[in-house]
């Protein structure tokens, strides 16, 4: 389940990532609130998985699930920049997550 709690804990961040990006700095309300409550959620997911999955197992995985979750949704709803070294450093990241998972299994 702690995997489970990790994994949601990742695509959470991804929303309170957006949320924060829509919020114009915190200055229109319903993406401040979005932002707010999906950071409450996500943290709350996160302690949860830690309380199984090792510190520097549970905190990359999340950071990178929301680092490689956040270039996808800049490249698809924000027409961010998709060049081929930004999609090598997110390959990097991507391989790092994985290589994490695999030896914590």
């Amino acid at each position: 389940m702690a995997w489970v709690f990790l994994f949601l804990a990742g695509l959470f961040e991804v929303v309170w990532a957006f949320s924060m990006k829509r919020s114009e700095g915190f200055t229109v309300l319903v993406p401040t609130l979005i932002t707010l409550i999906f950071m409450f959620a996500s943290f709350q997911l996160l302690s949860q998985a830690m309380r199984t999955i090792p510190l520097g197992t549970a905190y990359p995985i999340w950071t990178g699930i929301g680092a490689v979750g956040s270039f996808a949704v800049g490249l698809l709803f924000l027409s961010e920049s998709a060049s081929p070294l930004r999609f090598a450093a997110v390959l990097l990241i991507a391989a790092g997550i994985a290589l994490l998972a695999y030896d914590a299994a």
